[in-house]
């Protein structure tokens, strides 16, 4: 699955399809089997991805304490690429994130209690023209 005949590396899209799918895991070891082959500066956009996809995964499953740790380190990794990396909206994918784990966000308690709001899961969808030189 190391097809790049497009401008994309196919392991990119298809953790993209199995984040839009809500599959978190799935994503997670895709985009992981990808980052292993980065070197450079990208390593840490893939890293921010691969966070963004635990995160949400652990908040489904009733992880709290987890999701809030890897909300931090998955802003900490995607924002250095901000606002668009990879044909990808980091900006918005950070707000409709932050979005969605608002409400444990918000709280100060140790282990707080939150339920994840399917209707604000993130999805990612790449721009349509990505500019030249942005395709790593």
């Amino acid at each position: 699955m190391n097809d790049k005949s497009g401008p994309y590396d196919s392991r990119y899209l298809a953790g993209i399809d199995y984040f839009n799918r809500c599959d978190f895991f799935e994503a997670h070891e895709v985009w992981e089997d990808l980052w292993v082959d980065i070197e450079g500066p990208a390593r840490t956009f893939y890293q921010g991805l691969i966070q963004v996809a635990v995160c949400l995964h652990h908040f489904g499953n009733g992880n709290i304490r987890g999701s809030r740790k890897l909300y931090h380190s998955s802003c900490k990794y995607l924002e250095p690429h901000l606002p668009v990396h990879q044909g990808l909206d980091v900006e918005k994918l950070i707000r409709e994130l932050t979005h969605c784990c608002q409400q444990f966000l918000e709280s100060d308690e140790e282990y707080p209690q939150a339920e994840i709001e399917v209707e604000k899961i993130p999805e990612i969808h790449l721009e349509e023209n990505p500019e030249p030189g942005l395709i790593e």
